[in-house]
C-alpha cells in the first residue's frame, strides 16, 4: 500500500469530528478525500462498490438507518449517490448527541431541494483540493505562513529552480501524480480531464450537456485563468470557435456545472472599508482547483511555460492561490482578493477567523518584486485601519531562490519555502 502523505485537511478534519456530529469533505475527485477519511474512519460504506451498489440503493429507499450501521466513526464514500442518507445521518446525529460519528465524502454538490435539514450545527463542512507543494513533498516548507502572521524573521533558500516550478505546474497535485513521471502524470491529467467532458457533465445533475462545448469553455478558462474574465467574453471565445451563437445562460450552465464538480475554485473579493473614494471590484478572479487543468487545455509542457513567460506567470500564480488556501486552513484562514478602482490590487488577502489579514501578490520573476511591495504599501495604508486592523503582514511570493524580509517591511517568500 502506497505510503500517506499527511494533509492540512488532517487538521481541519479532527478538529471538525471533535466539534460536530459529522464532517462532510467536499473537492474535486482524485484530491484524495477518501483517503484522508479512511485514516480515522473505523468502518465505512462505498456507494460507489458496483457488487453492493444495488443493495445499497434499496436501503437507502427503504431503511436508511440500515446503511449507517458500524463502528464510528464511519464513513460514507461518495454519499450525493444516495441523498436519502443525509437527512438519517443528521437525525442519528441528533438522536445520539455525540461528535465525531460520521465522515462524508462528496465529488459532486448535491441539489439542496434532495434533502430536508440543512444539517448546521450538526455536520461540518470542509473543502478539499488538490496537494499544495509542501504536502507533496516539493517545498522546503521552510517557511510558515505562521511565520508570517506572527511576524518573525525569516531566511531560507528554496530548492525549485524556475523549471522545476513549470514542470510541478503541470504535474499537478493530485496524489497519484506525485513522484510520477512527467509522461504518466500527463496521462493520468488527461483521463482526469476526460472524464470531466464526457460522464462528469452529465450525472452531476442528470443534464445532458456537449462535450466539446465544456472543452471550449474550458479552454478559454484556462486562457484566462487568475484573471476576473466575464462571462461574456467566454461566450465570446466559445461562439468565434463554433461559429454559432450561445446564449450567456447556456454558458452560464456550463460554468455552473464545474462549479458543482469542484473543477474551478474561483476567488472572492474581499471588500474591506477603504478611506479613499474608490471602488471595490467584486468580480470573482478564475481558478481551477489544480493549474495543471489549465496547462492541460492550453496543451502547456513545462518547456512551452519557460518559452511563454506571460502564460506561466498567471499559472504560477494560480498554483500559488491554491499553496495559500490549504495554507490557511490549520490557522482558521480563508483566502480572496482584493481589486480598485484605483487600480490597487492584491492577488491574495489571507483572512483569519481572529480578524489578522496579510496581503500577497504573486511575481513569477524578481524583476517585479520592487513594484509588487510598493502597491502591497499603498493597499496597507488605503484600508481603514479602524475598521479590519492593519495588515499582520505584506508579502510577495514568488519563483525566487532566496526567503527574506526587505527593508521596508515586506516579506519575499518563494513558494518553493512556504508551507502552513
Amino acid at each position: 500500500m502506497k505510503e500517506y502523505r499527511p494533509r492540512y485537511a488532517d487538521i481541519e478534519l479532527k478538529r471538525g469530528l471533535e466539534a460536530f456530529g459529522a464532517v462532510l469533505i467536499e473537492g474535486p475527485k482524485w484530491c484524495g478525500k477518501t483517503t484522508t477519511a479512511e485514516q480515522v474512519a473505523k468502518s465505512a460504506v462505498y456507494l460507489q462498490d458496483e457488487d453492493k451498489r444495488e443493495d445499497y440503493r434499496r436501503m437507502a429507499a427503504v431503511k436508511p438507518s440500515l446503511l449507517l450501521q458500524g463502528e464510528k466513526p464511519l464513513l460514507i464514500d461518495e454519499w450525493q449517490m444516495e441523498p436519502r442518507l443525509w437527512d438519517a445521518i443528521r437525525f442519528d446525529v441528533d438522536r445520539e448527541s455525540g461528535e465525531g460519528l460520521y465522515i462524508l465524502t462528496g465529488s459532486t454538490v448535491v441539489d439542496e431541494s434532495s434533502i430536508k435539514h440543512s444539517g448546521a450545527g450538526r455536520i461540518k463542512r470542509m473543502r478539499m483540493s488538490t496537494m499544495s507543494l509542501f504536502e507533496s513533498g516539493d517545498s522546503a516548507g521552510t517557511v510558515g505562513l505562521s511565520d508570517l502572521f506572527e511576524n518573525m524573521d525569516i531566511g531560507a533558500r528554496s530548492p525549485l529552480a524556475l523549471e522545476d516550478l513549470a514542470r510541478l505546474t503541470v504535474r499537478g497535485g493530485w496524489p497519484k501524480t506525485i513522484g510520477k513521471d512527467p509522461a504518466v502524470a500527463r496521462e493520468l491529467i488527461d483521463g482526469y480531464c476526460q472524464t470531466i467532458l464526457g460522464s462528469d457533465i452529465k450525472t452531476v445533475d442528470g443534464v445532458q450537456r456537449d462535450g466539446s462545448r465544456m472543452g471550449m469553455i474550458m479552454k478559454s478558462l484556462s486562457r484566462n485563468v487568475s484573471t476576473s474574465v466575464a462571462n461574456t467574453k467566454i461566450q465570446a471565445d466559445l461562439n468565434a470557435k463554433m461559429g454559432t451563437e450561445t446564449h450567456i445562460n447556456t454558458v452560464r450552465d456550463y460554468l455552473g456545472a464545474l462549479d458543482r464538480l469542484f473543477v474551478t475554485q474561483n476567488l472572492t473579493a474581499w471588500n474591506p472599508r477603504l478611506r479613499s473614494k474608490a471602488t471595490v471590484r467584486t468580480s470573482d478572479v478564475r481558478h481551477f482547483c489544480d493549474p495543471a487543468i489549465a496547462a492541460y487545455f492550453l496543451n502547456a509542457s513545462p518547456k512551452n511555460l519557460m518559452d511563454d513567460l506571460n502564460t506561466f506567470g498567471l499559472l504560477f500564480e494560480s498554483l500559488a492561490v491554491r499553496d495559500l488556501r490549504a495554507y490557511s486552513k490549520p490557522l482558521g484562514g480563508d483566502v480572496f482578493h482584493y481589486r480598485d478602482s484605483n487600480g490597487l490590487e492584491a492577488d491574495a488577502i489571507v483572512l483569519l477567523r481572529d480578524g489578522r489579514w496579510g496581503a500577497v501578490e504573486v511575481k513569477l520573476g524578481a524583476g517585479m518584486i520592487d513594484d509588487a511591495a510598493e502597491n502591497l504599501k499603498k493597499l496597507g495604508d488605503t484600508v481603514e485601519s479602524d475598521a479590519v486592523g492593519t495588515p499582520s503582514f505584506l508579502a510577495v511570493v514568488t519563483g525566487t531562490e532566496y526567503a527574506y524580509r526587505r527593508d521596508d517591511g515586506v516579506y519575499v517568500v518563494p513558494l518553493g519555502c512556504l508551507r502552513g
